[in-house]
């Protein structure tokens, strides 16, 4: 931790004094309840502007990852109590797009736990109009090059928020929005094999005719296994990299 408080360097020295205390607090660098200097002494090691410091320290607040008191100054919080959704997207950074297999796991489970709802629900509650867009997806997939991975990626986010819309809860796509950086890296990661894209839409198919017969229970069992495959490539994929850095080390 002794260099943290080195000179900054970035386009924008706001978004470059937040990256660098999300990563010192995900860490551990700085504990729980550490208090970090004053805004002035913050601004002077790091050769930058109070205003800079400042709103910094505001955003790191905003994000549940330090409480600012007056006259005491920040303290760092635990911010599996106090963090919001947009810590995700810090989490997944800390760790390069690899997240952890602790990590993985809580994510996939809520997940589950969460589009099995909204498939059910979309089944029950969707529209002649939501129908259309599905099959306009289901067109798109079956038009697509199975290199374009980048494109992909992003029908299979468009199939999985129209659910999402089509359940007529107005929280569940903000929800699902939230999550969309996150969601994409994950997806991005074994959409790069040109098998997995075939099975995955096969899955969406087989969910838009659940939807189109108002199948609630179909729906919910059909996402359950589409789920289900995506967790065991993820997990393959998490072995095999685990198993490249353990070769790696020996040598």
């Amino acid at each position: 931790m002794n260099d943290y408080l080195s000179p900054l360097r970035a386009p924008s020295l706001v978004e470059a004094f937040v990256a660098r205390f999300e990563e010192l607090i995900i860490s551990g660098e700085l504990g729980i309840g550490s208090r970090l200097p004053s805004e002035r002494e913050l601004a002077a090691r790091m050769g930058v502007s109070r205003p800079v410091v400042h709103e910094g320290l505001i955003e790191l607040q905003a994000r549940g990852l330090v409480t600012l008191r007056p006259r005491k100054g920040a303290y760092v919080n635990d911010y599996r109590r106090s963090g919001s959704l947009s810590l995700l997207e810090s989490l997944l950074a800390y760790h390069r797009g690899n997240l952890e297999p602790g990590l993985l796991k809580s994510m996939l489970r809520m997940r589950e736990l969460f589009e099995m709802e909204t498939a059910r629900l979309a089944a029950r509650n969707r529209n002649q109009e939501h129908l259309r867009q599905f099959h306009e997806i289901i067109e798109m997939e079956n038009a697509c090059e199975l290199s374009c991975t980048k494109e992909i990626v992003r029908m299979d986010f468009e199939f999985h928020l129209l659910t999402a819309i089509a359940t007529e809860n107005m929280v569940y796509p903000l929800i699902i929005n939230s999550f969309k950086d996150v969601y994409t890296n994950l997806t991005g990661q074994f959409f790069t094999d040109r098998g997995v894209a075939p099975v995955v839409f096969g899955f969406h198919r087989s969910l838009v005719e659940a939807y189109r017969a108002r199948d609630d229970k179909r729906a919910a069992a059909v996402m359950k296994r589409l789920l289900d495959h995506g967790e065991r490539y993820l997990n393959r994929a998490i072995d095999q990299r685990s198993t490249t850095v353990s070769a790696e080390r020996v040598v």
